[in-house]
């Protein structure tokens, strides 16, 4: 593996747990001692303000400030913008100014690049990039699919959530097709389940026994949890806000399918 592997958390489907997975697998891998990056590429910026940045919009280096710079052939240092959290996580943040940056990409050569382009730059430096998507498939998203290794897909038991992964998977085979032929599906992380209803337990069976046959459905479910909406709100992980609770202990095991799987891959690789 050439560097880090990157990693985007996305679902054209809001509110379906992203930025939650984003947060808690990174600390939670960084809690092994590897090194994380985490990059912040929705406007809205809560990856940011769910690591303790309480007001986003004043920050002057963002994203979309190294961005600005590679568009305009600029040179920064590896750690510009970078902002190093108490949890082991390093954060590359976002705030409004993010929104802009879709316009600007409209018009500049090679715009389905510049993230990759700024992977180059630190991706050395990294064991994992992890980066957040905004929920919707415009210029930042694709950026962001270019730029990866793989796809990881948060996705709730319900109707709508479950019906929207068809068409997610549509797009990124089509951007396996046409500009990163290497992009792998890393799988999807059932979120927010409550194991006591029967429609959750129907659905999640469902998706396994459909989508399952081709894409990894991971085993580990992360259950509904109010601690943790908490630990965001408080800018912390759920590792450093409730680390007994089940949600933590989910987290940990989901990490381990992930970095397993990493492991694996790399094994596979050097054998070829």
């Amino acid at each position: 593996m050439n560097g880090a592997k990157v990693i985007a958390v996305t679902n054209q489907k809001g509110g379906v747990g992203k930025t939650t997975t984003t947060v808690n697998l990174g600390v939670a891998i960084a809690r092994t001692g590897k090194r994380v990056l985490l990059i912040d590429a929705d406007p809205q910026a809560s990856l940011t303000a769910s690591l303790n940045v309480r007001d986003p919009d004043q920050l002057n280096l963002t994203i979309a400030s190294v961005m600005k710079t590679i568009i305009d052939d600029g040179t920064f240092p590896p750690d510009y913008g970078i902002i190093h959290n108490m949890e082991g996580v390093d954060l590359l943040p976002a705030n409004i100014e993010l929104s802009g940056m879709e316009n600007l990409l409209v018009n500049t050569m090679s715009r389905e690049f510049v993230l990759k382009e700024y992977l180059g730059h630190v991706r050395d430096r990294y064991d994992y990039v992890l980066i957040d998507c905004m929920p919707s498939l415009g210029m930042l998203t694709i950026n962001a699919l270019v730029a990866a290794d793989s796809v990881l897909i948060p996705c709730q038991p319900n109707y709508l959530s479950t019906k929207g992964i068809n068409l997610l998977l549509g797009s990124i085979m089509k951007i396996r097709r046409t500009i990163n032929p290497k992009l792998q599906i890393e799988g999807i992380l059932m979120t927010m389940v409550d194991s006591r209803t029967n429609n959750a337990k129907d659905i999640i069976a469902s998706l396994r026994e459909t989508v399952g046959q081709n894409i990894r459905v991971f085993e580990i479910e992360i259950p509904r949890s109010v601690r943790v909406a908490e630990s965001s709100l408080s800018g912390q992980s759920i590792f450093a806000y409730d680390p007994s609770g089940k949600a933590a202990a989910a987290y940990g095991q989901f990490m381990k399918e992930v970095t397993e799987r990493a492991k694996d891959r790399s094994r596979s690789d050097c054998v070829r």
